[in-house]
């Protein structure tokens, strides 16, 4: 946008948007054969009710238009419509936050108020609403935006404060004692009554404010302790998560597929633990193969003769960076 002017670089943005809604609209149609597959070959309707896709077994026609319009969503096909929609909106705020980038993150703070306090949001079909309110997620979206165009580097001095690094620290212990406590509740029963009744419910729809701040105190431990010359981010340990990081788009669309099957595996064949960790092992191998695949093709591609195509960027949203 700085170099080229907001119409070229909006048009690039709303490119990038119409990908994820075609990789979106892709992965609905395999997501739907597999798992009508897996229900009808094992007669087993409860896959059908547990995917969240009865509506479009009784009315496939009416099912697929919602689908394209993003407002049925099977289960774990949230995230690529919320992305949609703040990709779609998204020139406008980078215009803004090249200019008044405090005015931009003000902005998106009181739309994230705004949206608790009037309980906003997007409606879903048959009915409901999203998942992802994309006028509360949007907060973070902006703010990783913010970082960018120069917020970071306001940020600096805090980040680098021991206080900061204190209170970070203090509350991911906070916040790993009340998960554990949700997995474990005989054991972790020291969380009191009272502090319940103040946290509770700690809400992902709206990205409740306990949420954010985890990312944050995450955000703030990584950029003091993971400098950018760290050594390990250029080992091959670190390789294959970086590789797929590359392909972002791709291996999350994998995934979803992935994680059905996995489901499946653990339903029909077993529940033990060693099953979980094979499976968990198997999706990570297959992830790891199809980004090692697309990049090799991309190396092809690039050491043809003819126009020179990018590297991969490691941004799901961004794309061509």
């Amino acid at each position: 946008m700085r170099e080229r002017g907001f119409v070229v670089s909006g048009a690039r943005i709303l490119r990038r948007a119409w990908q994820i809604y075609v990789a979106h609209i892709f992965l609905f149609a395999i997501y739907m054969a597999e798992i009508s597959y897996v229900a009808t070959s094992f007669e087993n309707p409860l896959y059908a009710e547990e995917m969240n896709i009865l509506d479009f077994l009784k009315q496939p026609d009416m099912t697929i238009v919602q689908a394209l319009l993003l407002k049925f969503k099977p289960a774990n096909m949230d995230v690529l419509p919320l992305y949609i929609i703040l990709l779609l909106l998204f020139p406008p705020i980078l215009w803004l936050l090249q200019r008044w980038p405090t005015l931009a993150l003000g902005g998106s703070f009181a739309l994230y108020v705004l949206t608790w306090q009037f309980g906003w949001n997007l409606p879903a079909y048959p009915e409901g609403t999203w998942y992802f309110n994309p006028f509360a997620w949007q907060l973070l979206f902006v703010f990783g935006a913010w970082c960018a165009v120069g917020g970071a580097k306001r940020l600096a001095p805090v980040l680098r404060s021991r206080a900061t690094m204190v209170i970070a620290i203090l509350y991911l212990g906070f916040a790993f004692v009340i998960a554990l406590s949700w997995y474990l509740p005989e054991q972790i029963s020291i969380v009191p009554h009272w502090l319940e009744d103040l946290i509770y419910p700690i809400d992902k729809t709206n990205l409740d404010v306990l949420r954010f701040a985890h990312f944050l105190a995450l955000a703030a431990l990584t950029v003091r302790f993971v400098p950018r010359t760290w050594p390990m981010l250029g080992s091959w340990i670190l390789y294959p998560a970086i590789l797929c990081g590359q392909h972002s788009l791709e291996i999350f669309c994998l995934g979803v597929f992935l994680s059905f099957a996995g489901h499946f595996a653990l339903v029909e064949i077993s529940g033990a633990f060693w099953m979980q960790v094979v499976i968990s092992l198997l999706g990570i191998v297959a992830m790891i193969a199809t980004a090692a695949l697309v990049t090799w093709y991309k190396n092809l591609e690039a050491r043809s003769p003819g126009p020179r195509s990018k590297p991969p960027d490691a941004d799901l949203a961004g794309g061509e960076a």
